[in-house]
């Protein structure tokens, strides 16, 4: 018996065991084939209400158990994950259209995420404050409560386990809301590794649904945490209902990250580092490299180079073929992504490669002579994409990667390691990579974004601790005071 066969999950949701959510259930569909994997449940706004309710009560006794037992369940979910690894690859891949290694990527910064979450269990909870009055005066960390995660689609696992493991070792109970086109890797796999770890039914739920179920989780009042990933559109709307609500709103949004390229680097090598940082995972990546911002002297090189690399990218069914790129997510997110390539050609730019796809899968495309107001410069993408623009001075480079709404991640490319960290200070940004690609992300790394990328909360590392938990003052004294009534 496989590890998912271990439990009654196809066509139902996790809320106290499992059982038929709701709204039905929805198909599993693998987009590189359009095959039929499974079925999950669907879960109803009723269904988030319930599991607010079940979370709740839990909660207390869950954040009454001693840390060591909450970080021995976080360290046994860790090592599940090792443990039927290629079962749960399998599923990223065809469920999600990653490759092999994109696949084992999420693998391992799960079990990674459920190690340092074990850890953190066992943080100091708080500190000596000094007073002026004779008392012992000090604050102390308790649990939120009820930590509500909505997850987006392209990196499943990674965007659901992060907020997940450490709102768990922290003592809160978590209902989690994954995208219905990645139900099963980026929801049923942790609730299996939850359930076979040892945390108790209620304390983490499963409810994949729609927009619907996403607005009853931030607005249902016993959820006082909500950590949302996905689109700045979305989050938005998140953040608004949040803020109506008086919580606590987490939110790591889209980005349109800028790749500054100086004269001084070996080329092909820049090139690399710029393909990768476009095309990994089809582009479908917050932190995907969405500007190539090249010195001048060598923008052309390096958009024919880029081209070259892109035109000998194998793209295809990554379950059945050794390829870089596999499909997108839908026909939906294609013909958004081919109606913004196809617009930016009419307002002048030129296509050096790609631009052009079989049902889901899309030739990897490069840019150039791109007008900064076209929609694949300006605006996320979240495709295979690279645009590239020349500056001429610093100046002029520091003005452009700047000139966007959006705030994640910036990479510069040079020889002199300093000189890019001088140029990386002027530019905001909620991460720098000097002489490497925009995407990357640790489970010990505080991460989020500025701008159009978020609010500037951060998760990861210790972070965690100010996302997940409340802050109580504390004051105790020997004898009553006496006071002048």
């Amino acid at each position: 018996m496989s590890f998912l066969d271990g439990a009654p999950w196809q066509a139902n949701i996790l809320m106290g065991g499992w059982r038929p959510g709701g709204a039905g259930d929805a198909p599993v569909i693998e987009p590189a084939t359009g095959e039929h994997l499974a079925k999950t449940g669907r879960a109803s706004v009723d269904d988030v209400a319930k599991a607010a309710e079940l979370a709740a009560s839990a909660q207390r006794d869950w954040a009454a158990l001693p840390f060591s037992q909450r970080a021995a369940i976080m360290r046994k979910a860790g090592q599940l994950f090792l443990e039927n690894a290629d079962e749960l690859s399998d599923w990223i891949v065809r469920e999600s259209g990653g490759i092999g290694p994109k696949a084992g990527l999420e693998i391992h910064v799960a079990s990674e995420e459920c190690f340092e979450a074990a850890a953190l269990a066992s943080h100091p909870t708080g500190e000596i404050l000094r007073s002026e009055l004779p008392r012992l005066s000090f604050s102390r960390r308790v649990p939120a409560g009820v930590v509500g995660v909505i997850a987006p689609f392209n990196f499943p696992l990674i965007l659901s386990i992060r907020s997940v493991a450490p709102a768990l070792a922290l003592g809160n109970s978590v209902i989690l809301k994954p995208d219905p086109r990645t139900a099963v890797c980026g929801g049923v796999v942790l609730a299996r590794v939850f359930e076979e770890a040892g945390v108790p039914e209620g304390v983490f739920s499963m409810l994949p649904g729609g927009a619907d179920v996403g607005e009853a989780l931030v607005t249902d009042p016993r959820v006082r945490v909500i950590a949302f990933t996905g689109s700045t559109a979305a989050g938005r709307i998140v953040g608004s209902l949040g803020a109506q609500h008086l919580k606590r709103v987490h939110l790591e949004l889209g980005g349109n990250s800028a790749l500054i390229v100086m004269d001084d680097v070996d080329l092909e090598k820049a090139v690399s580092v710029g393909a990768f940082g476009s095309f990994m995972h089809q582009g479908q990546i917050c932190m995907t490299t969405g500007r190539h911002i090249v010195d001048a002297k060598i923008a052309g090189d390096y958009a024919s180079l880029l081209a070259e690399h892109a035109n000998h990218l194998p793209v295809g069914d990554p379950k059945t073929g050794q390829v870089a790129m596999g499909p997108l997510i839908d026909a939906k997110q294609r013909d958004r992504v081919h109606s913004m390539v196809s617009d930016t050609v009419k307002a002048g730019a030129t296509l050096l490669a790609g631009g052009t796809f079989e049902e889901l899968f899309y030739r990897p495309t490069v840019l150039t002579n791109v007008p900064t107001t076209a929609p694949a410069y300006c605006e996320e993408v979240f495709g295979p994409v690279a645009p590239v623009v020349s500056y001429s001075s610093l100046d002029e480079a520091v003005a452009m990667a700047s000139a966007s709404p959006y705030g994640l991640s910036l990479g510069i490319l040079s020889n002199d390691g300093l000189r890019a960290l001088e140029l990386a200070s002027r530019i905001p940004t909620g991460a720098i990579h000097i002489n490497d690609q925009t995407v990357g992300d640790e489970a010990v790394i505080p991460f989020g974004g500025t701008g159009n990328s978020g609010n500037g909360s951060r998760m990861g590392g210790l972070a965690n601790l100010d996302a997940y938990t409340e802050t109580q003052w504390v004051t105790a004294q020997s004898e009553l005071p006496v006071y002048p009534f």
